[in-house]
């Protein structure tokens, strides 16, 4: 028969194992859903968390890819703005070596400051860590600052052509004035050659404000001024009528008569010479007489325009045709003594409008231009 204690001992601990498994199905049962949402809210939390750190990292690489595009599309701007001052400056410097008559310089590089070559930029272009390694990156420092060493440059370089226009125009005004100041002296007015050519016309244009166009366009003027003071001049008579240096035998103005002894006006110079010696144009110009004039004897008479005549006169024999264009000292006959003449000698007169004038003016004129071509040299 069964011990009584045992089995109560048994039943105690079967109901006691009973028990704690009704609590612990009773706890489960009331608080699980608790425990469950507290678990979710951790997980959200987590989740959050995780998904704001990952929103920042996202942030930020945007905001720096959008920098990378930004400094690459603020370089290529100012890269283009740069590109563009350098062509204008390449034009300018075409403008200013045409003015001055020099060869235009060469594309390559060059110091600005001296040769207007500006050469090209090397490229500055941003890399990435795709596209090259990190010992090519270039900071936006570095090429902010090289960029701003191009654009001092290029400022160098249009204030030097700045300058040189303004050189070019003022020596070109002196050099016209002067000209101009020996016109006047052969007792021509200068005005006389300003006409306007006939056959031009077109729209007025007018020119810009930009200093550097006014610029421009006052050393063309004064570099046009010049050049046809200078094509003026090359076509009056300011060379002498026989090479080398001959003595006056009778100037122009009154004078004794050496056949009536009586004052006369004589219209010319008279040049001591050999007979045989080459009487020679003193400017271009297209013969209008060629034949024996009365008291001339022989003589040679050059149209030079403009209403200035020479005629070479007592000339023993003649060199050229009516008709016929001879440049400066070409021959135009040989010295004499035909006409009314006592001896060897050319008779050269300067005649503006039909009237006789000195022609020591246009020799004078003549031997300044040299001696002032001679030194401008």
């Amino acid at each position: 028969m069964a011990n009584p204690r045992r089995s109560t001992l048994v039943l105690g601990c079967g109901l006691a194992l009973t028990a704690a498994w009704a609590v612990a199905a009773s706890y489960f049962l009331v608080f699980h859903d608790e425990v469950l949402a507290r678990f979710l809210a951790r997980q959200a939390l987590a989740q959050s968390a995780y998904e704001t750190r990952l929103s920042d990292l996202q942030g930020k690489l945007d905001r720096a890819a959008s920098d990378r595009t930004l400094t690459r599309e603020a370089v290529e701007v100012r890269l283009s703005v740069l590109a563009e001052r350098q062509e204008e400056l390449s034009r300018r410097q075409a403008a200013l070596a045409e003015l001055t008559g020099e060869a235009p310089p060469s594309t390559g590089g060059g110091d600005p400051g001296v040769t207007g070559s500006l050469g090209e930029p090397e490229p500055l272009a941003l890399r990435t860590t795709e596209t090259a390694p990190k010992r090519e990156r270039r900071s936006a420092r570095e090429i902010g600052a090289r960029l701003a060493a191009l654009e001092t440059r290029l400022d160098a370089a249009a204030q030097v052509q700045a300058r040189s226009f303004d050189r070019v125009a003022r020596s070109a005004a002196r050099r016209a004035e002067t000209l101009r100041g020996l016109v006047a002296g052969t007792g021509l007015d200068p005005a006389r050659f300003e006409r306007p050519m006939p056959g031009l016309g077109g729209p007025l244009v007018p020119i810009s404000s930009d200093p550097f166009a006014q610029g421009l366009a006052q050393a063309q003027r004064s570099a046009g001024d010049e050049a046809r003071l200078r094509r003026v001049a090359g076509a009056l008579p300011l060379r002498r009528p026989i090479l080398g240096e001959h003595a006056v035998s009778s100037g122009f103005g009154t004078r004794l008569d050496p056949f009536t002894r009586g004052l006369a006006l004589h219209t010319g110079l008279d040049l001591k010479a050999e007979t045989g010696e080459p009487a020679r144009a003193t400017a271009p110009g297209r013969v209008t007489a060629a034949e024996i004039a009365g008291g001339y004897g022989n003589m040679v008479e050059l149209d030079h325009g403009y209403g200035v005549v020479t005629r070479y006169a007592h000339l023993a024999r003649l060199g050229v045709a009516p008709g016929q264009w001879v440049r400066a000292n070409d021959i135009v006959g040989y010295v004499g003594s035909t006409g009314r003449s006592t001896g060897s000698h050319l008779h050269y007169e300067t005649r503006i409008d039909g009237e006789p004038v000195d022609p020591q003016r246009f020799l004078r004129a003549g031997a300044q231009l040299d001696a002032w071509q001679f030194n401008a040299r």
